[in-house]
Formats: C-alpha cells, sequence, structure tokens
C-alpha cells in the first residue's frame, strides 16, 4: 500500500492566532501525522523539540494525543508561530514529498490576512519548492528554506536545527 499512490486530504486546520508572526509550512502530512491528527506526529521528527528550544520551553508530550495537540498548539501560539502545511491535497505514496503529484495547495491567504506574519518559512525543501509553485504567486510573500526536522535529514544533528532555526526566527519573535 505505501508504494501504491493515494488521494489524500490533508486532515487539520492550520494554528494560527493573532498573535502571529511567523508561518511555517511544512509540504504534507506524514502518514503517523495523519494517523495522530495532527502536524508532526511522527517521534523521530524534530519539529517539536527544535520549536520548544528555539522558544525556550519544554518539550510538549507525544500522549495522551488530545493533551499533547492542547500543548503543542499552546507551545506555537504563546511563541508567535503560525503552523500549517502547503498543501491541501494530493496523490501520495506513503510518507514520501518525492512523491507528491496532483496538488491542490492550502489557502496561505487565510492566515497571512489574520495574522501580523512578518516572514514565512519552509521546513525543508519540498515545502519550500511547493509553496513557490503553488502559493507564493498568490500571496506575494517570499519564503525561506530551513533545514528539515524530518528523521530522512540525518546529515542534520538535532544542535545544528535549533542553531539554523533560532538564527531564522527569534528576531521575529522577540
Amino acid at each position: 500500500m505505501a508504494n501504491e499512490y493515494r488521494h489524500i486530504p490533508h486532515g487539520f486546520d492550520p494554528v494560527f492566532d493573532g498573535r502571529s508572526r511567523v508561518l511555517v509550512l511544512g509540504s504534507f502530512p506524514s502518514v503517523l501525522s495523519r494517523e495522530n491528527r495532527f502536524y508532526y506526529g511522527n517521534p523521530r521528527n524534530r519539529f517539536w523539540t527544535v520549536a520548544a528550544a528555539v522558544l525556550g520551553a519544554p518539550v510538549p508530550p507525544n500522549e495522551p494525543i488530545e493533551a499533547s495537540i492542547a500543548a503543542k498548539k499552546a507551545l506555537l501560539l504563546e511563541g508567535g508561530i503560525a503552523l500549517w502545511d502547503v498543501v491541501a491535497s494530493c496523490d501520495i505514496k506513503g510518507s514520501s514529498d518525492a512523491s507528491i503529484r496532483n496538488v491542490r495547495a492550502n489557502d496561505i491567504g487565510r492566515i497571512v490576512s489574520a495574522a501580523p506574519i512578518e516572514a514565512v518559512f519552509a521546513n525543508g525543501r519540498a515545502a519550500e519548492k511547493l509553496y513557490r509553485a503553488h502559493v507564493e504567486p498568490a500571496t506575494g510573500m517570499p519564503i525561506r528554506c530551513l533545514p528539515s526536522t524530518s528523521p530522512a535529514n540525518a546529515a542534520w544533528r538535532a544542535g545544528r536545527l535549533v542553531t539554523e532555526w533560532k538564527h531564522a526566527l527569534v528576531p521575529y519573535l522577540k
């Protein structure tokens, strides 16, 4: 089944409010994220560790699911970070960003018109490429690519990720 294309809708809402000053975009939720009904659901993905370090907060728990989702949303909102994915629906094989096709993009304007977003960041090259192709013409907002927090990005250790993400995000969060 993981080697077959399936058309999949995104499945969950963006995280943002009127205090959000930066927007972090992923590409599309992984299989584990879709099963857990929230962003970066693979426990090996370092997004939540990096986000907590950038914001100087404890890493939110992974269990129980509902409490975990609430803690992760609170971490982002209190820190001024909005989170969504570029893709609203697509054909995809498993969790492979490289297999994404037949893209319908999310309406990122929904966030940038409701929150004082000062900068947009991509969590990895796939999100950056998808944004540039499907979203940037509509928003007119440039995107800066950050190294992916995915476990597939083994070249970047957690400490190096935190340093790079802090350097990029903190100027907008203070």
